[in-house]
């Protein structure tokens, strides 16, 4: 009888346990999900990085896109005539909440990922391609949307309430709302496959940058390595389970100073190869399958469109167009590019004999001779310009002084707004001391859940609420040296200008000041967004900006004019490998996307036409080859690698303009912080011309990289 009171006992108080559990974990679940807000309750309104949990981000997809639809079908029921207030400007206002998790979800999978994020990324993309093209192809909501547009005429509407209603349009119509209903859903099947295919794509790549390491254990074998480099490597080999070694890996902070420096050829070519083999192994990482798919998709959806190739549809509302004018620039500068890079070639292999070697030279040798002949020629060495590149000193006072002396901007460090890493660092922007403009993340170095290269993004874009305007929440990703425990994070020159460049595009995000999300900051034509990043650079190495910052890190002596001289001397160096290197990628990438013809291809053979088409020498690679070409296949740049030459075309004719009257000339700097604050609103070639008073000119840029006089 014990026993069954003891057993009657036992189970009344497991149930009763059970149902005070239940009744908690029911509270627990009515909990608010800390993604679900327009607004953060935070410092800055940023989000709540140390309140989010992996489980939050499913249910807040899932929520967001329900409070959206809700958004969307109170502008379709609306009983009132529809017009640009309760149309078009409701649907630019609409899902901010959506954007949000979007931004932190997908801005995190990118920098700080992990397997259970991917394997969310791969739920949720199909949910939110099926989101938009039931918005896009909605025919209600496109009926009213049309009848706006057709009225156009008669609304007096300002310029960028004119642009804001244009590219609404115009983004239904590029979207499928003009589709007959069969077509539509063949187009959303399109966009659900593309979705999952362009995130495999980066998985794989970032996946095969992980598991490769190059592993010394023979000091010898470090011969010509800079002690930094050494240094980093064997804290590698500590993370990697590798202690008392060395770890390489080919993360562009490693693999180019070791192709620099490495006396051991081998290494060199053997790492070399790692790296141009990605995700062509004939493996699990393998992305040649996927690269077939993905171009023979967007070559169906583009058709279904009414164009006929992706690059045709892709480049209609850009500056450049039609798939045209991008092969005549690139043909213009590659005609002068291609002889500049033969004769370094030729150079590098006169170096090659002269220190007693017969081997042809490849391209792996490219860096390694490349630096010998500046070291010979300039009498310039990428080590000794290091120690006056200190990471702090070019941020503090290179990037921050030149946007102060430009824009007035100025930078406090924000140790209460929450981060997603230890490594990232916030700032308040001010409009000189009092008006807040923008928070600004900075995330520098590498780890194994960051993809590799630099980029900005955001958070929260710039936008008017209520008549407020609403800071933007900025963020740059970087993959610079970590400073270890005896040297701080030193940059290369390339990487300065890294530097200097992400925080150009940051720029446009905080000066931006127009009302509509869908027009503010970088939400401009492709081909035009790089010119803010870009002319940046032009700063970065001026010597009247570059005495200010690069002061060496031991003992704070500012950068001898002897060194200055060598780097202007040697402006034009090498000016034809990277030249040739990048064209050689926007020529592939374009002709992927100028396919007219949906069949199974031959990835390397389709590359190796594409290159010998352009006469492409074999001592360089293409930057980036077909199976590692993140930009086209799973970044927003497919049909598009071209910007980058066609927005230095604008950087070099608009940085003449204050080389000629002073570099902070600030009647000039108000100009160009006009074309920043226009964001889209404004037609790009329209605002490059309010700037520069006419038309760009391709003659500064040929000058600038020493293929004319």
């Amino acid at each position: 009888m014990k026993n069954l009171f003891k057993l009657l006992f036992l189970g009344l108080f497991v149930f009763t346990l059970l149902l005070f559990s239940c009744k908690k974990q029911k509270k627990m679940n009515t909990t608010k999900n800390p993604l679900l807000e327009e607004i953060y309750d935070t410092p800055g309104g940023v989000p709540p990085f140390d309140k989010i949990k992996l489980s939050d981000y499913l249910p807040a997809f899932k929520q967001a896109i329900k409070l959206h639809n809700q958004e969307i079908d109170k502008i379709i029921n609306n009983p009132d005539e529809p017009s640009f207030k309760n149309t078009i400007v409701a649907l630019d206002q609409s899902g901010a909440i959506l954007s949000n998790v979007s931004n932190i979800f997908f801005n995190l999978n990118e920098a700080a990922t992990s397997p259970q994020m991917q394997k969310i990324a791969q739920q949720v993309s199909p949910l939110l391609s099926e989101h938009s093209d039931r918005i896009y192809m909605n025919p209600k909501l496109f009926a009213r949307v049309k009848a706006v547009y057709d009225k156009r005429g008669q609304l007096h509407l300002s310029e960028q309430d004119s642009m804001l209603l244009q590219k609404t349009y115009e983004a239904f119509a590029r979207n499928g709302a003009l589709l007959p209903e069969d077509k539509k859903k063949e187009l959303m099947d399109i966009n659900k496959q593309l979705s999952v295919l362009s995130l495999k794509f980066g998985e794989h790549v970032l996946a095969e940058i992980n598991r490769y390491k190059l592993v010394i254990d023979n000091k010898k074998d470090l011969a010509g390595l800079p002690p930094s480099l050494i240094q980093a490597a064997a804290e590698m080999a500590n993370k990697t389970g590798d202690s008392g070694k060395w770890v390489f890996t080919i993360q562009k902070p490693m693999l180019i100073p070791f192709l620099t420096y490495s006396k051991r050829r081998d290494l060199r070519e053997q790492i070399f190869k790692a790296y141009i083999t990605q995700g062509d192994h004939n493996d699990s990482l393998d992305n040649k399958a996927i690269v077939n798919q993905i171009v023979n998709l967007r070559l169906k959806k583009a058709r279904l469109l009414g164009y006929k190739t992706w690059a045709d549809f892709r480049l209609v509302d850009r500056m450049a167009k039609t798939p045209q004018n991008v092969y005549d620039l690139l043909n213009q500068v590659w005609a002068k590019a291609l002889p500049a890079a033969k004769k370094e070639a030729e150079r590098l292999q006169q170096m090659i004999y002269a220190q007693g070697d017969t081997f042809k030279l490849q391209p792996w040798d490219w860096w390694y001779y490349s630096e010998k002949v500046r070291q010979s020629e300039y009498n310039l060495d990428e080590n000794e310009l290091r120690p006056y590149f200190k990471l702090e000193n070019v941020l503090e006072k290179g990037v921050f002084y030149t946007a102060n002396r430009l824009y007035g901007l100025t930078f406090r460090k924000a140790d209460d707004i929450p981060v997603y890493n230890p490594d990232v660092v916030a700032y308040r922007v001010y409009q000189g001391n009092d008006s807040l403009m923008a928070i600004l993340y900075y995330d520098f170095y590498p780890r194994q859940s960051k993809r590799s290269g630099a980029w900005t993004t955001v958070f929260r874009g710039e936008y008017y609420k209520n008549g407020k305007r609403i800071p933007p929440v900025v963020s740059i990703v970087c993959n610079f040296t970590k400073p270890t425990k005896d040297m701080p994070s030193l940059l290369t020159l390339e990487e300065v200008r890294t530097l200097f460049h992400e925080t150009g595009h940051a720029l446009h995000e905080i000066l931006t000041n127009v009302p509509y999300r869908s027009l503010s900051g970088t939400n401009v034509a492709l081909d035009f967004v790089e010119l803010p990043s870009q002319i940046m650079e032009e700063w970065a190495v001026s010597p009247e900006v570059m005495k200010v910052y690069a002061r060496n890190y031991k003992t704070g002596e500012i950068i001898p004019q002897q060194l200055i001289d060598k780097i202007e001397n040697a402006k034009y160096f090498n000016q034809g490998f990277a030249t040739v290197e990048y064209m050689a990628a926007a020529y592939l990438d374009m002709d992927w996307h100028t396919i007219t013809q949906e069949k199974k291809y031959d990835v390397n053979a389709f590359e190796k036409a594409a290159m010998d088409k352009i006469g492409l020498i074999p001592q360089i690679v293409v930057r980036y080859r077909s199976t590692y070409f993140q930009h086209a296949f799973s970044g927003g740049y497919s049909a598009g690698y071209y910007v980058y030459l066609w927005a230095d075309v604008l950087v070099q004719d608009a940085f003449d303009y204050f080389r000629q009257n002073g570099l902070f000339n600030p009647e000039i700097a108000a100009k160009f912080r006009h074309l920043l604050e226009s964001g889209g609103a404004v037609d790009p070639m329209k605002l490059y011309i309010q700037f520069r008073g006419r038309k760009p000119s391709v003659e500064p840029l040929l000058r600038a990289r020493g293929f004319i006089k």
